[in-house]
């Protein structure tokens, strides 16, 4: 599996998850916070980040659940 970020975005019928640089949603559901949850599953499971989106398409959140240094540098 390889690693993709999983970005939340506004879809015509509700919110999509979508794999980074992917065509095609992988899930389109009704309401932000059920969209948010299921890329948050799928990044978990991924080591990847999780990045939503707001209606105007800009980022509003990220999440890293990878393998971050800890501390962070900087």
């Amino acid at each position: 599996m390889t690693k993709r970020n999983q970005h939340v975005v506004p879809h015509p019928q509700g919110w999509a998850v979508k794999g980074a640089s992917a065509e095609r949603a992988t899930k389109v559901v009704e309401t932000q916070r059920e969209a948010i949850g299921i890329a948050r599953g799928i990044a978990q499971n991924q080591r990847s980040e999780m990045l939503s989106h707001g209606e105007n398409g800009r980022i509003r959140e990220r999440n890293s659940y990878g393998s971050d240094p800890y501390p962070p540098k900087g």
